[in-house]
């Protein structure tokens, strides 16, 4: 199942048809992308989104960055109930986004690693950036 994954549908019906997934998206909200492939992430080191802080933060920044993880629990939790509900009428037993999305083969990521921040990548994550780009008159 070729899909973005955002909305959660694409998941759900790779899992429930057994098939692989290759998820084609730019971002994922609160570092979920991170966490469905076990990747590090390790708040002090890699800067969240809508911060403005760079990869060399200071001790000021690192903490905020900490506290506006711990934030991302609170507020993102809602946005995927939905779709947790829908898979557990599905599948008959709890499943958590991050489960539905830890099935993903590859993660087809729609930014330039040269251009965002340095942080750790799995080997199934492949930057093409640049593809919606138009060329420079």
């Amino acid at each position: 199942v070729f899909t973005d994954p955002i909305l959660m549908c694409g998941p759900i019906i790779a899992k429930y048809l057994s098939v692989p997934s290759v998820y084609f998206l730019r971002g994922f909200p609160c570092g979920m992308d991170s966490e469905a492939t076990q990747c590090p992430n390790p708040p002090s080191y890699v800067p969240r989104l809508f911060l403005n802080n760079s990869d060399s933060m200071t001790f000021a920044q690192r903490v905020t960055n900490v506290l506006v993880r711990m934030l991302e629990f609170v507020y993102c939790k809602p946005i995927f109930a939905l779709f947790e509900e829908l898979a557990y009428e599905i599948f008959q037993k709890k499943v958590t986004a991050i489960e539905l999305l830890s099935h993903g083969s590859v993660w087809i990521m729609r930014y330039d690693f040269v251009f965002e921040f340095p942080k750790p990548v799995m080997p199934n994550m492949v930057f093409i950036g640049g593809i919606n780009c138009d060329q420079k008159k």
